[in-house]
């Protein structure tokens, strides 16, 4: 079975994943971080993946995160995913959240590690992945929401 954690590089998700790593040593289940970069300056801007100034490249977005993801979890796999399908009517946010539940589902992920500070509140933002991902029936979820 495979632990996975969605991994912006924000400071929950990186809590996450220390989490994710401590729960592996007593399960020996993998841990597999996905990261999903949407083809999106605007929203690598919102994650502070980048500065105003900065080039767009998904690629090099995602290898700055697999290094962070090393110095926390050194033997966790990582991933990305950049969202194919995008629909015009769909948001970024709603793009990450369908790339994060078909991995989830592909992985065959026992439990989804999510950093959210708002996932499992009666009303949540729509800018949070938390909430969507945490409904799924497929995998049980952990939600840190303190760094």
């Amino acid at each position: 079975m495979t632990l996975l954690v969605p991994f912006d590089g924000s400071a929950l998700s990186e809590a996450a994943l220390e989490r994710a790593t401590e729960f592996a040593e007593f399960t020996g289940e993998d841990v597999l971080v996905l990261t999903v970069v949407p083809d999106e300056p605007e929203y690598a801007l919102s994650r502070n993946w980048l500065d105003a100034n900065d080039p767009f490249d998904p690629d090099a977005i995602a290898e700055r995160l697999r290094e962070r993801v090393a110095d926390i979890a050194p033997g966790a796999d990582f991933r990305y995913e950049i969202p194919e399908d995008v629909s015009s009517m769909a948001s970024c946010t709603t793009d990450v959240i369908r790339t994060i539940r078909t991995v989830a589902h592909e992985v065959g992920a026992s439990i989804v590690f999510i950093g959210s500070e708002n996932a499992g509140r009666v009303s949540s933002p729509v800018s949070s992945v938390g909430a969507p991902v945490s409904e799924d029936p497929g995998y049980d979820v952990y939600i840190t929401r303190h760094a």
